[in-house]
């Protein structure tokens, strides 16, 4: 299977926010600590590779990392202490040291108990505070709270510099290390130090763990009293959480609940989403555009072809239609392939704030029975051929949510998309 991680940010909406990979207690495409925020589900598992690609490459000289092998074994004596480091131990860490020359925080060699860890998030089983997290400028990121969790109730926003778990420094740490940190049994505390946009001082957030419920999709207007996302001003409200294997059936309910009702007017809310499984972005598209339209492209290494994704062609909506898609900092990865294929089709504008910028794809490669390296793969591209990793998706109509709005309860950008689709 393979995933967008969204590789797989902004401030987290009152009642909006959610994203989709564990955070180990943190969760989907970028890194959740409880989904994997940094791999995306839709991204494939490889078991196998060839026996002539075990073979020394040509032109590379691996006697400098023999001789510094023996060197160690003869003269090493640990200045602090007195365990000793195993073989495998070293190889792990010849590993993780040529994965991390690669300079791409995405790619990253799993030893034992860090790809027991990463499988137990990808199956859904974890407990941790419940959010996403990503890497922006070589610094541990907060892309998204997951709504109603740990992190979400403790007052964690989109867009938060992580510089401490605990009483550890996150300098140059990876995403998986960060979730393995973060992450950890229900009812124990960990604590964030945090570097937040408009604060002239580092905060601390005390997050007690427990375990995570990934909400999907909701049609109810807040306050209202009705079912469905009708509002009264006439305009029907999606709100998409992720993007989970139940997403694409989940969409289609909500979908019909809109038609149903009556109006053409849609709002898409994809603010605080941060990815999910390729396949349910492609699907969803597929309800708004002809069969054989671009999605997205995946562009691949050297001399290989591009994998191009295309609609299906349900394609249920007119030209009647009137359709905004609302999206912040932590909008990422399959978020921003649906909303990037849907704004350049022309079927919706694009209200909010620059996106995460998570547009590349993992492979999850397992070395050996209890080891796996995540290494990325390919690129997203939008249809007119954007990388998404390049800065994010630019909204047609830029506003931002304020601190200030969100204290006194005001949504600037949803009001801004009613404006558009009622004027």
């Amino acid at each position: 299977m393979q995933t967008n991680t969204p590789n797989k940010e902004g401030y987290p909406l009152f009642k909006i926010f959610t994203a989709l990979f564990f955070v180990a207690g943190v969760f989907m495409f970028g890194a959740f600590v409880g989904y994997d925020a940094g791999y995306d589900q839709s991204a494939s598992v490889s078991a196998s590779v060839s026996e002539d690609s075990l073979l020394q490459p040509v032109g590379v000289d691996f006697a400098p990392v023999w001789k510094s092998w023996h060197v160690i074994n003869e003269k090493f004596v640990s200045a602090s202490t007195t365990d000793l480091v195993s073989n495998e131990d070293k190889v792990w860490g010849i590993i993780q040291g040529l994965a991390s020359s690669l300079d791409d925080p995405y790619t990253v060699f799993l030893p034992p108990e860090d790809n027991e860890i990463f499988s137990d998030d990808i199956s859904g089983n974890f407990s941790g505070v419940g959010m996403e997290i990503g890497i922006r400028d070589s610094i541990v990121t907060v892309i998204a709270p997951l709504k109603g969790t740990p992190a979400y109730r403790a007052g964690v926003k989109s867009g938060d510099k992580i510089v401490k778990i605990d009483d550890i420094n996150t300098d140059r740490m990876t995403i998986d290390r960060a979730v393995k940190h973060i992450r950890g049994e229900q009812g124990t505390a960990v604590v964030l130090t945090v570097a937040r946009e408009g604060e002239n001082e580092f905060l601390e957030i005390e997050i007690v763990r427990d375990i995570i419920e990934i909400p999907t999709i909701d049609t109810l207007v807040e306050g209202g009293e009705k079912e469905g996302g009708l509002r009264e001003d006439g305009v029907f409200v999606i709100q998409l959480h992720n993007f989970s294997a139940v997403s694409p059936s989940l969409f289609q309910g909500a979908l019909r609940s809109f038609v149903e009702s009556g109006t053409k007017k849609l709002v898409l809310d994809l603010r605080g989403n941060p990815g999910g499984f390729l396949e349910a972005s492609v699907d969803m598209a597929s309800w708004f555009l002809p069969i054989g339209k671009i999605v997205v492209t995946e562009e691949l290494g050297e001399n290989q072809k591009p994998r191009i994704h295309r609609s299906r062609g349900y394609d249920i909506f007119n030209d009647t239609l009137e359709m905004i898609i609302l999206v912040n900092r932590g909008s990422a990865s399959a978020s921003e392939i649906l909303a990037g294929a849907l704004q350049e089709h022309g079927v919706a504008q694009v209200v909010g704030e620059t996106t995460f910028g998570k547009g590349s794809v993992q492979e999850l490669v397992h070395i050996t029975p209890e080891t796996s390296l995540k290494i990325t793969i390919a690129r997203w591209l939008t249809p007119n051929g954007n990388s998404i990793s390049n800065n994010g998706l630019e909204p047609d109509f830029m506003i931002e949510l304020t601190p200030e709005d969100f204290k006194e309860g005001r949504d600037p950008q949803m009001e801004k998309a009613v404006e558009l689709l009622t004027n």
